[in-house]
């Protein structure tokens, strides 16, 4: 099986108490914007191209609030899926990637929770756990 990396952003409007989600065209699901880590790029780096493509946003990478796996046979992956924090530094939403994603909407965190239910303990739980990401350069 082939590890691969995805990250996404949880995005929170703290006023509404809605999170950013977008609807995948290829998995027929909802999520939050997020995506593969490609080659050479830092855990953040993804996240913020992934949610730039995904939404038209420009965010900043906040801590990392959950890291879950998944054997996902039907790719032979080995994926292991990093959650940023993710707060909106500028930008609208226009979603970039229209080969992927077909939709955005503002969802209200207890809908968000029973579209992802990867995340057992709840978004709001996230948010109390995070913990903080660094790189830490390159050795060489």
């Amino acid at each position: 099986m082939e590890r691969v990396d995805v990250v996404y952003a949880l995005i929170l409007d703290e006023k509404e108490e809605k999170i950013l989600m977008v609807k995948n065209i290829k998995h027929d699901n909802w999520s939050m914007p997020g995506g593969a880590v490609e080659a050479g790029e830092t855990l953040t780096e993804a996240v913020i191209r992934e949610a730039k493509e995904e939404t038209g946003l420009t965010i900043e990478a906040g801590d990392v609030l959950a890291v879950n796996e998944a054997f996902m046979e039907k790719f032979n992956h080995h994926t292991v899926f990093f959650t940023f924090q993710g707060k909106v530094v500028g930008g609208e939403i226009s979603i970039q990637d229209t080969e992927t994603i077909s939709d955005t909407a503002w969802v209200r965190i207890e809908e968000a929770d029973k579209r992802l239910p990867y995340h057992k303990t709840g978004i709001r739980s996230l948010l109390e756990k995070a913990v903080p990401y660094t790189f830490q350069g390159v050795e060489k």
